[in-house]
């Protein structure tokens, strides 16, 4: 699944192709519109998709940015503002393109789920290959809660204090600290790719209980996870399975990964262990994380 760095290196690359034009028509295909008429509500979510359509056409595009793992497109028309929210999901990708024929990957190619026709002539293509991404248009960002629960940006002084804070709460004194950085109310943007980096880089095992690590050691936890969050963001991300930068190109950052999908420790040589925390597959070494 796309994480922080993966969304991020998205949004800065198709901000220069969309900003600033208009959407002027909609296409959404067959495949979306039979799962909203069965009830499902693939992808489109909120307003079924005729009404999605008719919603977005005709606004500009001012403003393409993130939040966590989420982009928020910022529209505008006749001075009256909105927000498309899209989620990658899985397998989620966005093609800024000429023509269809210009995606070289037939597995995007195969799976366009909605086509925005702009101004100038260009097309902006959303493909999803497992349908478990998102597209919402909402009036305001407090029509839909929860994308005012996330946690503040993990780059921020504020993103410490408030995971510190959280660390503190009965409710997750107990839990894996896996399960706890991996918590969007906590931290945004930690999924399991780089929460597996940071904990290893901290010696730190994936069911450890958050109320047995101190405070410092937090710290150190949350810097780790900003270093790999970082990291990854200049080497595009992590190009494991379906993700796609919107371009077709891979990220590079999987050829540095440390921990994550290795069979082997490259600190003690130790054989890795893998152990399902939080309904997520942890690898870790059993030696070199305690």
């Amino acid at each position: 699944m796309p994480e922080l760095p993966e969304v991020e290196g998205v949004v800065e690359s198709l901000r220069p192709y969309i900003v600033g034009k208009t959407i002027e028509k909609i296409h959404v295909s067959d495949q979306l519109v039979t799962s909203h008429e069965a009830g499902k509500q693939a992808i489109i979510k909120g307003l079924a998709p005729a009404a999605f359509s008719e919603a977005v056409q005709g606004f500009q595009i001012k403003q393409l940015t993130r939040r966590s793992k989420y982009m928020f497109f910022e529209l505008e028309y006749d001075g009256q503002h909105a927000w498309m929210v899209g989620h990658l999901g899985m397998t989620g990708a966005w093609f800024p393109v000429n023509s269809l024929d210009d995606i070289k990957e037939a597995k995007f190619r195969n799976h366009i789920h909605v086509i925005f026709t702009l101004d100038d002539g260009s097309t902006l293509v959303y493909s999803d290959i497992r349908r478990f991404g998102e597209l919402r248009f909402l009036h305001e960002l407090h029509d839909h809660p929860p994308l005012l629960a996330m946690a503040p940006e993990p780059f921020t002084e504020e993103g410490l204090a408030h995971y510190l804070e959280m660390a503190e709460l009965p409710k997750y004194k107990n839990k894996p600290i896996k399960v706890f950085i991996m918590d969007g109310h906590v931290i945004s943007g930690c999924g399991n790719i780089y929460a597996t980096e940071a904990l290893f880089r901290m010696k730190i095992h994936p069911n450890r209980q958050v109320g047995r690590i101190s405070k410092k050691r937090k710290n150190e936890l949350y810097q780790a996870i900003v270093d790999v969050l970082k990291e990854s963001i200049e080497r595009g991300g992590s190009s494991i399975s379906d993700y796609r930068n919107v371009n077709g190109g891979a990220g590079n950052m999987q050829h540095f990964l440390k921990m994550y999908g290795k069979k082997q420790c490259p600190s003690c040589g130790t054989q890795t262990k893998q152990m399902v925390i939080g309904g997520r597959t942890s690898t870790y070494c059993p030696v070199c994380q305690k």
